[in-house]
């Protein structure tokens, strides 16, 4: 047994928000969703660093599920993705771009929009910061169940990439196989269906409530 790195117990598996102070903060890009911000952080002892990242306002991802315990199917859509030249394989998401929509019910207008689908219950699932090296985007996944169809009449008007996406279901444990085995790549779907599955063999217990307080993300943080 190597000895050189301590012991880390599960009272110490929580990361720290404790934004180092900036010293300067400029936009040097100004996009139409997002920016991108150069700023000059002060890490005390470390010195002075300037980074270069993507300000982003954060997005909600939901998991539609449906089938019987041990045969789970996920609904899964077929989006193309310019930046890496691939159709991808997902699962229903958007930013946060609504002023004072609460996170799980802009998953459940992400649900009705891309997949026409409602659903009768919903749990967070997992939440995860996308790229924290260059990307301050904050993603909340949510798993929806007790699914029923959006009448035609009802349904939303896509248009631009989301037109004619193609959508289907797809058993869970196929979906896990598969990104196991290189063959899918989305970070979404990769770490929605690994957790569910793992909340699946836990018999569900480590779901949470979906209005669960997002302390991490600046917008929806507890008032102090």
């Amino acid at each position: 047994m190597t000895s050189i790195h301590p012991t880390i117990t599960p009272s110490q598996l929580v990361d720290d928000y404790t934004p180092a102070p900036v010293v300067r903060s400029d936009v040097v890009y100004e996009g139409r969703v997002w920016d991108v911000v150069q700023e000059e952080a002060d890490l005390g002892d470390a010195g002075r660093v300037t980074r270069d990242f993507v300000r982003h306002p954060g997005a909600v991802a939901v998991l539609a599920m449906r089938g019987e315990p041990g045969a789970e199917e996920v609904l899964v859509i077929r989006q193309y993705r310019h930046p890496i030249g691939a159709q991808e394989w997902e699962i229903p998401a958007g930013l946060l771009d609504v002023d004072g929509e609460p996170p799980h019910e802009a998953a459940l207008r992400e649900l009705y929009e891309e997949a026409d689908l409602r659903a009768g219950r919903l749990d967070l699932l997992i939440d995860y910061a996308s790229s924290p090296g260059g990307l301050s985007e904050q993603l909340r996944v949510f798993l929806a169940r007790d699914l029923t169809d959006v009448s035609e009449d009802d349904r939303f008007e896509r248009e631009e990439e989301e037109l004619d996406m193609p959508t289907g279901w797809a058993r869970l444990d196929d979906v896990v196989d598969a990104a196991l085995a290189g063959r899918l790549h989305n970070p979404t779907l990769l770490m929605s269906c690994l957790a569910a599955r793992a909340a699946r063999d836990a018999g569900w217990a480590p779901l949470r409530a979906p209005d669960t307080p997002w302390s991490v993300h600046p917008a929806f943080a507890p008032k102090q």
